[in-house]
């Protein structure tokens, strides 16, 4: 068992430091589950320390009329001389114990329990005795696996006092007939039977409780979490071997430093024993050993770790690799450390990440890192979907397999849609008429080798959009904004066949933007067109901020409504001036020549020209 519970207000504080996506840091916060309460002592005859409860919600006390444990609670066992129906309540223990976690608190399931008769709880603020109840709904692995029962407020609470006929007392007003309904909406709200706190609000009344708690020393503030320590109890072979042996005189012990790593054996059969044990049961030459502190025989642990173990720290390896000394040397982890950026699938956000922070916090604190976080930035892409727009399943007949594609269509045009398909960390169906476009865009592409032009440089004519294109492809890469990314560079190709040419500058620097989403036919461009040395090794183009607006600008003349000619003209020019040179234009006059202009119209980049 590791306990990561030691380190649950670090993991959440240290979020603040982060450059995570928000929804990422409200799972980290939800799976620790940090709530504020009190922790309660009811007293129990012939249980000296009383049955200790957590709740958030202290200030309807007054309301508590019964208890529940959880099956699993000590209380049972302690006092099983006084429960009279022990062998019901050992019937339920052993039902419970059949069922999962999840099942249990499941909130629409029914409710089931066992009065524990022979004890009674004193409720420490009305002085009043109250039954205890056993039931599955309560979690010993939440708080403290006790709950004080307030019906009249509480779903589960008043659905099982229902059915055991159990007083509903309502605290809270607000609300309608607790009798008949719960009346669970009490975040805000005024104090009815409740005694000293009649007529306090709700926020009023918790502290007012506390602090009435605490001075009869039956009660304090405390703060509780949901997350539990992480327990190892996984039977089968592949996951690293524990490194500890289990001696009859000495116990468990870990294995000196000089016998790690513990390799596992080689098996031939990985399938779990006919007793539930780990398929390493099997491996009995490997299991017995002699114990490290006394030499006498020992039986090797046969549980391995859980694979989350291991991928919570591998990437530390690769900052040092070859180290034959220790898992990475300072200086490479002082260098590499932490790592700048981290994505990966919204399905490891929560569990995956949690632990992986933990356990590098946990090697912070011991010297072995120089950070106390892994990574410095945490984001997610999103799911590709059937084109029935669900998670691609074969019961559901809509797998998109990779290899058919690329056979059809090629590698780069494949991998160019997924980019391209929609945003980067949101689920998107999958569309085969995408592929199909990709695979013409880099057609076009393809064909620019035979439109390359004696001029050097950047043109004129182009400069702003190749600028342009240039800062938008770059700045939407660090956001993985990679849809827009290639929107800009298709853009950029269409700039491009409009000129009817191509210079050799131009087209590297194409290639080079080009590269991320599709490498091969990059890669075979340039080494097509002799443009340089191959693109994985050339420099990152830049982009002029003084270029990206354009000197001149080019405007479509409308005659009558139908486009004509085109023009350039000065980027900041005036409608008398563009009006001027749409009418002197050599493309133009032959549409006016002999006829009359009855209106000059300027719109943005259209001049519409009305003659009769």
């Amino acid at each position: 068992m590791l306990k990561i519970t030691e380190y649950a207000q670090r993991l959440i504080d240290d979020l603040d430091d982060l450059d995570y996506i928000e929804r990422v840091k409200i799972q980290q916060k939800n799976w620790i589950g940090r709530s504020e309460g009190a922790e309660v002592i009811f007293p129990i005859e012939g249980y000296p320390e009383g049955l200790k409860v957590y709740t958030t919600r202290c200030d309807t006390l007054f309301g508590a009329t019964y208890m529940v444990v959880s099956p699993e609670h000590p209380i049972i066992d302690a006092m099983k001389d006084t429960i009279e129906n022990m062998d019901e309540v050992r019937e339920y223990q052993k039902a419970a114990a059949r069922k999962s976690d999840l099942e249990r608190a499941e909130l629409n399931k029914e409710k089931t329990g066992v009065m524990l008769k022979g004890l009674k709880a004193t409720n420490p603020v009305t002085g009043k005795l109250i039954p205890v109840w056993i039931s599955d709904y309560v979690l010993m692995g939440y708080g403290t696996g006790a709950i004080m029962a307030v019906p009249a407020h509480d779903e589960r609470d008043w659905e099982f006092a229902k059915k055991f006929n159990m007083p509903i007392i309502e605290v809270v007003a607000g609300g309608r007939d607790v009798q008949e309904e719960c009346y669970s909406d009490v975040e805000s709200g005024i104090m009815v039977n409740s005694g000293f706190l009649n007529g306090l609000t709700v926020k009023e009344a918790i502290p007012t409780m506390i602090k009435w708690l605490e001075e009869k020393g039956i009660g304090e503030k405390k703060v509780n979490y949901k997350l539990r320590d992480w327990v190892f109890t996984r039977q089968r072979y592949w996951g690293e071997p524990i490194p500890l042996v289990h001696c009859d005189k000495c116990g468990w012990v870990p294995l000196p430093y000089s016998e790690l790593p513990l390799k596992l054996p080689e098996i031939e059969d990985f399938e779990p024993t006919d007793d539930g044990s780990s398929a390493l049961a099997r491996a009995t030459d490997w299991i017995k050993t002699t114990c490290p502190r006394c030499g006498g025989p020992a039986n090797r642990e046969t549980d391995t770790m859980p694979n989350w173990a291991g991928s919570s720290w591998y990437f530390l390896r690769y900052t040092d690799p070859h180290n034959d000394n220790a898992l990475a040397s300072p200086e490479a982890l002082k260098y590499w450390m932490p790592v700048d950026w981290y994505n990966g699938g919204m399905e490891h956000t929560t569990l995956h990440l949690l632990y992986s922070r933990f356990w590098h916090k946990f090697l912070y604190d011991i010297g072995v890192v120089p950070t106390p976080e892994p990574y410095m930035k945490r984001t997610s892409h999103g799911m590709v979907l059937g084109e029935n727009g669900e998670k691609m399943s074969k019961s559901r007949g809509n797998v998109v397999n990779p290899d058919d594609y690329i056979k059809e269509y090629g590698a780069d045009a494949f991998r160019m849609y997924i980019m391209f398909m929609g945003a980067f960390d949101q689920p998107i169906p999958w569309n085969t008429q995408g592929t199909k476009g990709c695979r013409k865009f880099l057609e076009r592409v393809w064909r620019l080798q035979d439109m390359i032009s004696d001029a050097q440089g950047v043109r004129d004519s182009v400069k702003a959009n190749y600028h342009a294109t240039i800062k938008k492809v770059s700045e939407d890469i660090e956001r993985m904004k990679f849809n827009t990314a290639i929107a800009a560079i298709m853009s950029f190709v269409n700039d491009i066949y409009a000129t009817g040419s191509i210079t050799r500058d131009e087209l590297r620097t194409l290639l080079i933007l080009l590269f991320p989403f599709a490498p091969h036919i990059a890669e075979e461009i340039n080494e097509a067109a002799k443009l340089g040395s191959p693109i994985y090794e050339a420099h990152w183009p830049e982009y002029d901020e003084s270029a990206l607006v354009a000197d001149s600008v080019e405007i479509g003349v409308q005659i009558n409504g139908k486009v004509r000619a085109r023009i350039m003209v000065p980027a900041n020019a005036a409608k008398e001036e563009i009006e001027k040179l749409a009418l002197e234009s050599a493309d133009v006059k032959p549409f006016t020549e002999g006829k009359t202009v009855r209106k000059v119209i300027v719109v943005k980049n259209i001049v519409n020209i009305v003659v009769a």
